[in-house]
Order: C-alpha cells, then structure tokens, then sequence
C-alpha cells in the first residue's frame, strides 16, 4: 500500500476500495465495477496501476477503438488468449461474431493453467459507447461471471453516472465507484511531483502555485494543467538560468511569466498552436495574433474534419469541451 501511495497520488480512498473489492488472486469479487467521473479524474490511470501493481490477470480494451461488437469481442478474447499463453510462446487469432460465442470461448480461454483459479479482470474504457451497441451486449458483460461460470470481473470506466447508463431493460446492478474532481490541493500536489531533477522541489512548487493561481478558474483538468506546465516552465526558469534571479525571488520570476501565462490563457483547451509554434511565439515574444495564418490552415483542416464526421457522438463530444 505504501508503494502505491507514491505512485497514485490524491487517491487513497478509492484504491482501498478497489483492493477490498479484488481481494486475494483466487477469490471471487464483485461480478462487475462501474467506475465514473469526469474526464482526468485518475479512473483509467488508478485501475491500470493497480492491476499491473498486484499483478492480477487483466486484459484492458478501449470501446472507442473497437466500435463493432465484433472487434469487442475478439479484441478481449485475443489479449486474453495472448495472457494464457504467454508461457508458450505462440497463440492463433480468434473470430467471434456473437455475445454467444464469447461466452463459449471465454470458458476455453480461460481453461488455461495460469489463469485457473484467478480472477480475470475485462477493463473496458470509455464504456459509454457500449450503449450503441447491441442490446444484450451490456447486461450480459454485468453477468458475465454468472453464463462463463468463472472467476470473472468486468470493469466499466465511464465519463457518465450509472443511471444514464442502465439498459431500460433492467440488468444486474455493478458496484459503482466515483472518481471526484481533483481540488486545487490535489492538483498542487500532483503537478508538483513531476518537478525536473536539475531544480529543487520548491522552486517547482512555487512555479505551481503560480501556474494554478493564473489557469485554476477555467480549467481543471490534470492532464491540460500538465501540458501548461510543461510548455510555460522553461520561460519562468530563464531569470534563474541567466543569473538575474535566484530560485527564491519569486516576485521577479512572476513579472517575467506573468504576460506569457495570459497568452496561454488564450489557448486553453482549443490547442490552437502546437507545442513548437508556442515556443516559437515565446521566443520571438511576438502577438498571438500574428500566428493567424498558421492557425488559419489549422481551422480549415478541423473544419472539413468536423463537417465530416459532425454526426458522430466523439466529434459531440469534442465540440461540448472545446465550448
């Protein structure tokens, strides 16, 4: 447990949680988890490591990639196929068409030595886009521990609360487990974790502190926050780097980034220049404004994209963030 506290931060409840619910390797759990929250909340990150971490047989699929029943299907049956064996070192593809079928080559994948007595963990990310599928797809991954007759766990890991997920057909109920929004403490504390070895822990920190002061109004998600972090650092390092300030004289530090952090502010989540065009911009110390023929090219090529595929759920998706 400790080690997992160094390595998943901000948290500790939810992992203690999973871990009650797998329990030891041969015990049965819970026949199905459905994990929910926002997006960059920690639900996919948290569940790998805590699967590689205790080193319990899992194979993990995203829906968004297989969008077919088909491709589901035989994505989980052939990574579950590759686990079972991986001592041999060779295994052959398997076709599967129906729910039917899963479950009758789940019983002969599952059949194999090292999977014997262990639950099998089928983690399925971004599982709302199981709803467009078939109608017995869902209800029969809820019960899948009951038709395979195995020590089986079927994870959901959804942006979306259980109640607009359940079949109006009615289905076995998961254990549901929500993932809240991370506060500006647990952000403070994540971000600053990721500090570059060649400059002390503070000075990152106070960057930090910095950088969630300007951007934690408007955006709240860790994996954004990351990426400004990352792109605005080496510009609140340069006073340090010339030798016109020291790590401690935060004011100076401040008044340097200051103006470049309300340039990025106008960049926050549209992504409308590449990381490279940004340090390009900081370095020129040019308008925002005067990179509108490269952001030009860029919306004519989203736009066509977008009038593409603007029926699609992922594209409605995208357009609810960017607003």
């Amino acid at each position: 447990m400790t080690h997992l506290e160094n390595v998943v931060l901000c948290r500790e409840s939810q992992v203690s949680t999973l871990q009650s619910l797998f329990g030891e390797r041969h015990h049965f759990s819970f026949p199905s988890i459905f994990i929910y929250g926002h997006t960059a909340s920690g639900k996919t990150y948290v569940t790998q490591t805590l699967l590689k971490t205790l080193e319990l047989p899992h194979v993990f699929v995203n829906c968004v990639e297989c969008f077919t029943l088909r491709l589901l299907l035989e994505q989980i049956l052939n990574k579950l196929n590759n686990l079972s064996s991986s001592e041999d070192g060779c295994s052959s593809e398997i076709t599967c068409e129906t729910f039917n079928d899963f479950v009758r080559l789940f019983k002969q994948v599952t059949k194999a030595e090292n999977l014997k007595d262990q639950t099998v963990y089928i983690v399925l990310d971004k599982a709302e886009y199981l709803r467009d599928m078939e109608a017995n797809l869902l209800p029969g991954f809820l019960r899948l521990q009951e038709l395979a007759d195995r020590n089986v766990t079927v994870i959901f890991l959804s942006e979306i609360v259980w109640e607009k997920f359940r079949p109006n057909t009615g289905c076995f109920e998961p254990f549901v487990l929500y993932f809240p929004d991370y506060s500006i403490g647990n952000l403070q504390k994540i971000l600053s974790h990721d500090h570059p070895p060649e400059y002390s822990a503070d000075f990152y920190a106070a960057y930090i502190n910095i950088l969630l002061g300007v951007f934690y109004t408007v955006c709240r998600d860790l994996k954004e926050l990351r990426h400004l972090a990352v792109l605005n650092f080496p510009k609140y390092c340069e006073p340090v780097v010339r030798g016109e300030a020291s790590e401690r004289d935060t004011r100076k530090l401040w008044r340097n980034i200051e103006p470049h952090l309300k340039k990025a502010m106008q960049t926050v989540y549209l992504r409308e220049i590449s990381s490279s065009q940004w340090e390009k911009l900081q370095k020129d110390d040019t308008d925002l404004g005067q990179l509108k023929g490269i952001k030009g090219i860029e919306s004519v090529t989203r736009d066509a994209s977008l009038t593409n595929y603007r029926d699609t759920k992922v594209n409605t998706k995208e357009h609810s963030v960017r607003k």
